[in-house]
């Protein structure tokens, strides 16, 4: 099964050039994946590191590299696939609580 996804900017591209930005596959074969083994991880521009990152957690989610330098931060979704945030443009001035917080798990 496929699932064809494109972010608001990229939707108009995208639809010109019949190509989806991000292609999700679900195998109906019998092997278990786990733990990523069916590729590395998502990557997503944003255009603010830290409000997406305070967005996330006010909604539970672990952030487990924080965006320390205002550019890029790592979460993982329910199924333990890794998740990189991306600052869009430069990175943003470094700030608390961001810049001395942990890292937290494995990302």
């Amino acid at each position: 099964t496929l699932i064809f996804l494109a972010a608001p900017k990229d939707k108009a591209t995208s639809s010109a050039n019949r190509a989806p930005e991000l292609e999700l596959t679900f195998n109906w074969d019998p092997e278990a994946y786990s733990g990523g083994r069916n590729f590395g991880h998502l990557a997503y521009k944003v255009d603010n590191i830290y409000e997406t990152c305070q967005r996330l957690m006010d909604k539970g989610v672990t952030i487990n590299r924080p965006p320390r330098d205002g550019y890029m931060a790592f979460v993982k979704s329910p199924d333990d696939i890794s998740i990189e945030l991306l600052q869009e443009g430069e990175a943003l001035a470094p700030q608390e609580p961001w810049a001395s917080m942990p890292n937290t798990g494995s990302w």
